[in-house]
């Protein structure tokens, strides 16, 4: 399940998109501006940002090219939702950095298939599509692990970490980044208590051999990787 943001203003499109994103699973944040956009953005990072161009105030573009300016929201992916459809337009909004860009009207079908779309390019571990590496298989949908066709018992700390190694793998990421990935931006956890949920993932995975995918990467952090 992905947590996205709908900047749109225009309260009947604002509904249907979030709707429609509700009945396929995601959770639906609502803006009516930029700047309460930036706001709901500061409390805690959305998964992806639906962009409505038109906006009162801050347009969606600036609202675009803010995100992209801070370092915190520069990799939330974006989509650009308007009714301006000239080629230029679209090409501005994908020179600022937006993911896709869909002109009104537009089916709520296609709509959730981008979605889909730019989530398993960039958040595959928000998207239900089961995930398998060197005979270690994740399945979010049922939320099982198993490996060798083995079931493997994980705490839903350690299913997220694995989730988020899977979907991103041959990539060290420090501890404040697995912290910001897995537990939430928000969230104020020690760093080493990644340590110690590294330690039981790899406990659960010590039979079926597969703990040495995790590996140790000194003074950088943790890498997921089959080399």
């Amino acid at each position: 399940m992905a947590k996205i943001l709908i900047v749109e203003d225009e309260a009947d499109i604002q509904e249907l998109i979030a709707y429609n994103l509700e009945r396929a699973g995601h959770r639906a944040l609502r803006a009516t501006s930029g700047e309460q956009a930036v706001a709901l953005v500061r409390e805690a990072l959305p998964d992806l940002v639906i962009i409505d161009w038109m906006l009162p105030g801050m347009s969606g573009i600036e609202l675009a090219r803010l995100l992209k300016a801070d370092k915190r929201s520069e990799s939330v992916p974006l989509i650009m939702v308007t009714a301006r459809s000239a080629e230029q337009d679209k090409l501005t909004g994908l020179e600022i950095g937006a993911d896709d860009y869909m002109t009104k009207p537009f089916s709520p079908r296609e709509l959730i298939a981008r979605v889909k779309a730019v989530l398993r390019r960039r958040a595959p571990q928000t998207t239900d599509d089961s995930v398998e590496v060197d005979g270690l298989k994740l399945d979010p949908a049922s939320h099982r692990v198993s490996a060798s066709n083995e079931a493997l018992e994980l705490g839903p700390t350690e299913f997220r970490l694995l989730h988020f190694f899977m979907t991103h793998p041959d990539r060290v990421y420090s501890r404040a980044q697995l912290l910001d990935q897995v537990w939430g931006d928000h969230v104020f956890v020690e760093e080493r208590t990644v340590d110690v949920h590294i330690r039981r993932l790899r406990k659960a995975l010590e039979a079926s051999g597969h703990d040495g995918l995790i590996q140790t990467v000194r003074s950088a952090g943790y890498r997921f990787s089959t080399d």
